[in-house]
């Protein structure tokens, strides 16, 4: 190792160290730990421009184990990509550019927010396959115009946790031999040594996986590091897992090798120490000297040249193949299915009752032909939620162009697959159980942190779902869902509600969309409209100027509610349905808009919902009433399961009748 790559190893863990001792919070040891293979990595083998971090043809990089960000944001300060030592020094504060964790779209060079461990990996994989899909796709002889290699780092944690197995065994599966996955084995975690809950060999599990496995003995050793990269680059069948074994806290005199060094500051006199240990030139807190530098600023100029060399190329393949141009421009183009809103082939359906899911499938295969970015599938569902695009193919090891995703029954690890993918940037969707979204939320609620527009295909939606029973008939999942920020579910109630809810997921820039669909067959409504892009709407009104009372129905409760109007109506009571197929985006409606479908001098409202109750309190008030879930459901044909429960027209009548 040259004196100057010691000394820019070095600057990676004197910076972490000063940024977390500043905050008086954060994680010292992975830094401490990984600075040389991240080095060796970005310095040497991985291409990235940091005067354009968002170049097509990049390597992706993620740090898996985001508590260790410092080493993230010490690698984008020293190589140039904007993050000043002011940044750095504002470690962990409001609104910094350095927050705890890594943030996608907030912090610039940073490929995905990490965090809960594990998370990184899985997102890793989706990044791989759509790395693998565009290839195949648009790469011609001589003009590799999609050829790059996702990185992922993350340590002892990452691989303990379930996801990571989930997805690598569906990466050995593909053979994405373009992922490599750097496992930084420290032996430590928070609670001490590993052995006390953690004694496998995976070395031999990503073997299992059909990974190639290298090891690294030395984590400081750069020749050693480089030459495993090279390696995991050299095979073309499979991915790469290398394991590269460090000392967490290295360097820390007081630290090294122990617990304490993974999640509190190291203490002024341990960072003084440190600096001494490592013969650092001077003990003043963030000091780098400028041959360091220096040093980075020439790295990073070599990276700008492999950047020039790929767009020399690009051109070329533009001009030689205009067609490949058009559909390159048409694959990135993420406002394409904008153009679908007055399109009548894509909002036609047939008058007969149809299941959601099946009207769900309809549509996916009206948008594959529209949307030629679409991709996904299910977690081996897709039979059931409709999810398969015919004449699309299958991705696999044998044809990477395939855009059905088969994710096996791996519903956690999909989803964290599935926001790779949108990173990466396709229009991916995956699909499983309405009931299995709590397997999925982790994830989701990652695509809703880090503002990108995943898809949620959520089928059998209630207790609708009849003889499976409670273990698979959801109940207060919807309100979870809806729970979260920037965060879509639409439950639809017909085919124009359906079609406006995939229009609305795959016109989304910023917000993920889970859409909730039913097994059994629906009616089509007369009343229903694209007004159902606004979240909520009136399907029905009555005929006076203010309601006798708001029936507020989602999906296949609002056939009930119009059932129940008009049974009503022979009483002479007038109330108005309102279809309610999204809450959330009915809260982003003007608040004119929704006085309007919802008049505050109407109190007499009743809710009816085939899921639990949590939330409607919001729109019925004191005074209404919700027709729905109080405990969890049973096992039986569904027509008996609604009727038992009370979801019947001689109930929801009742219910209003209470409500005046």
């Amino acid at each position: 190792m040259s004196n100057i790559d010691t000394m820019s190893v070095n600057a990676i863990r004197v910076l972490a160290a000063d940024a977390v001792q500043k905050a008086k919070s954060g994680h010292p040891g992975l830094p401490l730990g990984s600075a040389a293979m991240a080095y060796e990595l970005w310095a040497k083998h991985m291409n990235h421009n940091p005067a354009n971090p968002d170049w097509p043809n990049r390597d992706r990089f993620i740090l898996s184990g985001g508590h260790g960000s410092t080493l993230l944001y010490s690698l984008l300060h020293l190589f140039g990509y904007g993050l000043t030592k002011e940044d750095l020094m504002q470690f962990r504060q409001l609104d910094s550019l350095t927050p705890g964790h890594p943030e996608y779209r907030h912090t610039r060079g940073v490929e995905a927010t990490t965090g809960p461990l594990g998370a990184g990996m899985g997102m890793a994989v989706g990044m791989a396959i759509a790395e693998a899909h565009l290839a195949a796709k648009f790469n011609k002889e001589g003009y590799p115009v999609v050829d790059h290699y996702t990185y992922v780092l993350g340590g002892d944690g990452c691989m303990m946790e379930g996801i990571s197995s989930e997805a690598f065994s569906l990466a050995g599966t593909l053979g994405l031999n373009k992922l490599i996955v750097l496992y930084d084995s420290n032996q430590i975690s928070i609670e001490g040594s590993t052995d006390i809950a953690f004694t496998e060999d995976v070395k031999k599990r990503f073997e299992a996986f059909g990974f190639q496995t290298l090891v690294v003995e030395d984590g400081n050793n750069l020749e050693e590091i480089g030459k495993a990269i090279e390696e995991a680059k050299a095979d073309k069948t499979r991915p790469t897992m290398i394991t590269v074994k460090t000392q967490i806290g290295f360097g820390c005199p007081a630290k090294q090798g122990k617990a304490s060094a993974h999640g509190e500051p190291l203490g002024e006199e341990n960072v003084i120490a440190l600096k001494e240990n490592l013969g650092w030139p001077s003990t003043e807190p963030f000091f780098v000297p400028d041959e360091v530098y220096a040093n980075y600023k020439a790295i990073a100029a070599e990276k700008a040249k492999v950047e020039d060399s790929w767009n020399k190329m690009f051109a070329e393949y533009c001009a030689k193949y205009p067609e490949m141009k058009k559909a390159w421009d048409e694959e990135f183009d993420m406002e394409i299915a904008k153009k679908l809103i007055d399109d009548e082939e894509f909002w036609a359906y047939d008058e007969k009752p149809e299941a959601t899911r099946n009207l769900s499938g309809v549509v996916i295969n009206r948008l594959k032909d529209k949307v030629p970015n679409l991709m996904g599938g299910a977690a081996d569902l897709s039979p059931s939620t409709k999810t398969y695009m015919k004449d699309m193919g299958d991705f696999s090891k044998a044809d990477y162009a395939g855009r059905n995703m088969h994710f096996g029954v791996r519903e956690l690890a999909m989803a964290a697959i599935g926001n790779g993918m949108t990173l990466h940037g396709l229009r991916a969707f995956v699909s499983t159980f309405f009931v299995f979204s709590d397997y999925v939320k982790p994830m989701a609620r990652l695509s809703s942190i880090m503002k990108i527009p995943t898809v949620y295909v959520l089928t059998h939606d209630s207790i609708g779902v009849g003889e499976d029973g409670p273990t698979h008939e959801p109940i207060e999942q919807l309100a979870m869902l809806r729970s979260m920020p920037n965060f879509h579910v639409f439950r639809p109630a017909d085919a124009t509600e359906t079609i406006a809810s995939w229009y609305s997921a795959v016109t989304s820039m910023e917000t993920p969309t889970a859409l909730v669909l039913t097994r059994q067959n629906l009616p089509q409504l007369a009343g229903s409209s694209k007004e159902a892009l606004k979240g909520a709407y009136v399907l029905e009104d009555s005929t006076k100027a203010t309601p006798d009372a708001i029936i507020i129905a989602s999906g296949s409760e609002v056939s009930l509610a119009v059932e129940a109007k008009a049974e009503l109506a022979k009483e002479g009571i007038d109330v108005r349905v309102v279809s309610m197929p999204s809450m959330d985006v009915f809260e982003e409606q003007s608040e004119e808009y929704k006085e309007s479908v919802l008049p505050k001098s109407v109190r007499a409202r009743v809710a009816v919902e085939a899921l639990g109750d949590f939330g409607w309190g919001k729109y019925v008030g004191l005074d209404g009433k919700t027709v729905t879930m109080k405990g969890f459901g049973a096992s039986a044909p569904a027509a008996t399961l609604f009727k038992k429960f009370g979801f019947t027209t001689e109930n929801v009548v009742a219910a209003v009748k209470d409500v005046l």
